[in-house]
């Protein structure tokens, strides 16, 4: 079932970019600094596309709740740095399905994908939390917890270690037997300069757990707490 509304649907965006430091690869110790697109634009109640949830459709919405089909970029792994000798992890595009429910300042989200094509088999699926509420009238200010589970062909081809690569790197043999958990916090702080123009700071940390956090790449030369943080421009229309 589709609401309906009186308003007529409008085109709604923003588009900016800045700069992060964020881990080299999922479990590294090492960060590194990276310029960052920011985009996103949504069409009324029914579609929306960004840099971070990719694209998708709401084809059904009732209320708060609001269900959509997605399809996303997924970012694999270089074999550089300490990792040079294992095999490259290819980036793809992932499809899954989104449900969201907003209740004024708080929203929910949950989510699972699947890969298309890549070298990553499995799934994954994300549930989030937020709180969001405005220190000023020019001040926004949002927090909420995450947590995603890897299932164990995931995670396999993202921490897994053959024995054919293994000889190349030096790390040892490792075939995880079960999936794991990622724990998760995130928060930002924006500025509206203007009507058109913010500025946000942004800052989360994550923690890998079971056998994502046993690979001798998170282990031995990574780390299973990882850390980012950096800053965006944006234009919004």
């Amino acid at each position: 079932m589709v609401a309906s509304g009186s308003a007529v649907a409008q085109w709604e965006g923003s588009v900016g970019a800045g700069v992060f430091s964020m881990p080299e690869y999922l479990g590294s110790d090492d960060n590194e600094t990276r310029a960052w697109p920011s985009a996103s634009v949504t069409y009324g109640d029914t579609f929306y596309a960004s840099v971070r949830d990719g694209i998708g459709w709401n084809i059904f919405r009732q209320g708060n709740w609001a269900v959509s089909p997605y399809v996303s970029y997924l970012s694999g792994r270089d074999n550089d740095g300490e990792l040079r000798g294992l095999d490259k992890v290819d980036d793809s595009a992932a499809l899954g399905v989104r449900a969201r429910y907003s209740d004024g300042p708080w929203g929910l989200e949950a989510a699972t994908r699947a890969p298309l094509g890549g070298d990553i088999d499995g799934f994954d699926a994300e549930l989030k939390a937020s709180w969001r509420t405005m220190l000023s009238e020019q001040m926004a200010f949002s927090v909420g917890p995450e947590l995603t589970y890897s299932s164990d062909d995931w995670t396999d081809d993202m921490f897994g270690i053959s024995p054919d690569e293994s000889a190349r790197s030096g790390l040892a043999v490792y075939r995880p037997n079960d999936g794991y958990f990622r724990m998760g916090l995130t928060s930002s702080l924006s500025y509206y300069l203007t009507r058109d123009w913010s500025v946000t700071g942004l800052l989360g940390i994550t923690r890998l757990t079971g056998d994502a956090a046993d690979s001798p790449i998170v282990d031995d030369v990574g780390n299973e707490t990882q850390v980012m943080g950096g800053a965006l421009i944006n234009y919004h229309f």
